[in-house]
């Protein structure tokens, strides 16, 4: 079997096992899972908000479980070890099946999405985001968003760090989606920070022995041939001649502008006869033709 086939039926037994798992612990607070196989067989760990009833009578739902695994799933000698979460408003699936409890028992939304809200950031939490989906007032779907805190929505940081529950609400309008995802108080953010004041500064810059200096020492002294060439440079630039203003010019008198006039006018007066003879001449040319 291809890799990406191996792959592609991996991710969806594992999301029909989950599926399984939401639905037979609803009621003891399932809060997910997590599958290694292992050379012994599969081992299988359980969150849930109350162990004994995952656990059962002396173990009678935990191998009811465990066969249905191997029939249902073709599981190897699958291995249940049952966790209890310490935090459950911490526990985005667990968060998400008891607000979708609470809308299915007549919550209003918005009450049961800041409630839950507010429920959240009290357990420490960095960030919350609440959102529901589908018909939740009227016939027609909308989308409602509670956020407080900080949330991650990409990136690597949105995979590895935030905690993604989802759940289904059966109303009788029709059916409303909870997702919700929450950032733990223990993360720790790519874009964190922290200022620790019991630390010693170390010298940023050290002198040639070892011993801090000030900014003077750390600037370089100029060579005497570089200091020759600016005072050259310099002295050239002292050295250029100014530029003598030119003389003033007087403006031409009203007698010259007259003088000017009349003999562009003259010039103009004998370039127009000639033209005109030049025309006559070509008319009569024409006529003896």
């Amino acid at each position: 079997m291809a890799d990406e086939q191996q792959f592609i039926e991996d991710g969806l037994q594992r999301s029909q096992i989950n599926e399984f798992f939401a639905t037979e612990l609803g009621r003891a607070g399932y809060g997910g899972m997590d599958i290694a196989k292992t050379p012994m067989g599969t081992q299988i760990v359980l969150k849930a908000e109350k162990p004994g009833m995952v656990i059962g009578k002396g173990g009678k739902n935990i191998r009811a479980i465990t066969s249905t695994l191997e029939e249902r799933f073709d599981l190897d000698d699958p291995q249940i070890d049952v966790q209890e979460v310490e935090e459950p408003d911490l526990n985005a699936q667990i968060v998400a099946d008891r607000l979708a409890n609470a809308l299915e028992r007549g919550w209003y939304f918005r009450k049961a999405g800041h409630t839950t809200l507010e429920r959240i950031m009290d357990a420490g939490a960095l960030g919350a985001e609440i959102v529901l989906s589908g018909k939740v007032t009227g016939a027609r779907g909308r989308v409602e968003k509670f956020t407080d805190g900080y949330i991650k929505h990409n990136g690597e940081p949105a995979d590895e760090i935030v905690d993604r529950g989802k759940s289904v609400s059966v109303m009788k309008l029709g059916t409303i989606g909870v997702n919700v995802k929450i950032i733990p108080p223990n993360a720790d953010l790519p874009d964190d920070f922290r200022i620790r004041e019991d630390v010693d500064i170390e010298d940023v810059a050290t002198g040639p022995d070892g011993e801090a200096g000030g900014v003077e020492e750390l600037i370089e002294e100029p060579e005497a041939e570089e200091i020759e060439e600016l005072e050259a440079e310099a002295a050239e630039v002292e050295e250029v001649e100014e530029v003598e203003p030119e003389a003033d010019v007087e403006p031409p008198s009203d007698e010259d502008i007259e003088a000017e006039l009349d003999e562009l006018d003259e010039t103009v007066e004998a370039e127009a006869e000639a033209m005109v003879d030049e025309m006559d001449e070509a008319d009569e040319e024409a006529d003896e033709e």
